[in-house]
């Protein structure tokens, strides 16, 4: 994954080090933002969204069965 620089707008590239997330060239800022890491969702945000509609067995289960929405060789269209 490649970032813009909140710091500077620099495109940044993938660090190659055991810290994983993006570095830039430009200013040396990293950060993990594209990969997700420092998102831990609360366990009151997560039972919040256990009663959420989007994520009933039945909306789930929908989006599944939209046969018109499926290519011929198994992709999804859109």
């Amino acid at each position: 994954m490649r970032c813009s620089c909140r710091e500077c707008g620099t495109y940044m590239i993938q660090a190659e080090s055991e810290r994983m997330g993006c570095v830039c060239p430009e200013c040396g800022y990293h950060c993990g933002d594209c990969l997700g890491t420092d998102t831990v969702v609360s366990r009151d945000r997560l039972k919040e969204l256990a009663g959420d509609p989007r994520f009933s067995p039945e909306n789930l289960a929908a989006s599944f069965d939209r046969a018109e929405d499926w290519t011929d060789d198994g992709g999804f269209d859109r």
